[in-house]
């Protein structure tokens, strides 16, 4: 859900925030890990631009693999984790073991979720092969390669379905549009992922960004000279509008295609850009 703010500043005025039901209880200890240095950079050198570390948090430890077959696991908290918009769900096995995963919409403390290679229950949470989940399933967490952990459809409200089996491959419309076959080994989790609304968010002022990670960030057409932007300079010699856009470094960013890994189009049944 999201809450408007009244204006009583101008730090105030246009401020959406989400209202989040999560537990205010401290993380498992043992299922964090520290984040330090800098953020956005390799070895010194900015590889990531406008990132910094931000507020002090720790990394919570996410199971993407829900490799713990056949075990049933109570829905302990929902808590808020700060590195990612989804909120996290901590889950005691039966074991005694415990492990954080990605909320899905309508997972409530008190549940219980298990994840099986054999048939799997429709409810929030479970984890199961593609091929045992029926047509029209809204997914998420999906794997690429089986046993390697979920890597796709993992932000905040996403949600994947299954639209149709064909062999040993499933066919799966990403939240992008595209449609993409899939080894039916491949696990993923059933429902989708917490917070649809965090999309109308509105930090409102800069600082509350600045405490996020985010560092400012100059339009081209805003700068001064096309020697530090090809964009930058008189909007009559240069600018968006006279010539193709380009990149801080000169290199066509319209309609360019960057994608390097083609030997993975085999898998690629209908284009996100196909209307």
């Amino acid at each position: 859900m999201i809450k408007v703010h009244k204006p009583t500043s101008a730090g105030q005025r246009g401020r959406k925030s989400l209202v989040r039901k999560v537990a205010t209880k401290r993380p498992e200890k043992a299922l964090t890990a520290p984040l330090k240095g800098p953020a956005g950079r390799n070895n010194g050198t900015v590889s990531s631009r406008h990132r910094q570390r931000g507020a002090k948090k720790h990394y919570r430890i996410i199971d993407f693999k829900r490799d713990k077959l056949d075990i049933p696991a109570k829905v302990a908290a929902i808590e808020h984790d700060p590195n990612r918009g989804a909120d996290i769900a901590l889950l005691h096995y039966a074991d005694g073991e415990k492990r954080y995963i990605l909320a899905p919409e309508g997972l409530e403390p008190g549940m219980t979720v298990i994840s099986t290679d054999n048939k799997v229950e429709l409810a929030p949470g479970n984890t199961g092969k593609l091929a045992n989940i029926p047509l029209g399933t809204e997914i998420h967490n999906i794997e690429f390669v089986p046993g390697r952990g979920g890597q796709i459809v993992r932000g905040a409200g996403n949600a994947a379905v299954i639209l149709a089996k064909e062999g040993d491959y499933v066919n799966v419309k990403l939240p992008s549009g595209e449609v993409r076959k899939v080894f039916t080994e491949c696990r993923a989790t059933l429902g989708r992922v917490s917070n649809v609304d965090l999309r109308n968010v509105n930090a409102g002022k800069a600082g509350r960004k600045r405490h996020l990670g985010r560092r400012p960030h100059t339009r081209g057409v805003a700068v001064a000279s096309p020697k530090q932007h090809p964009h930058g300079g008189s909007y009559k010699d240069t600018g968006i509008g006279m010539a193709s856009p380009k990149s801080p470094w000169g290199w066509k960013t319209r309609g360019v295609k960057t994608r390097k890994r083609k030997h993975t189009d085999k898998f690629k049944v209908s284009d996100r850009r196909r209307k």
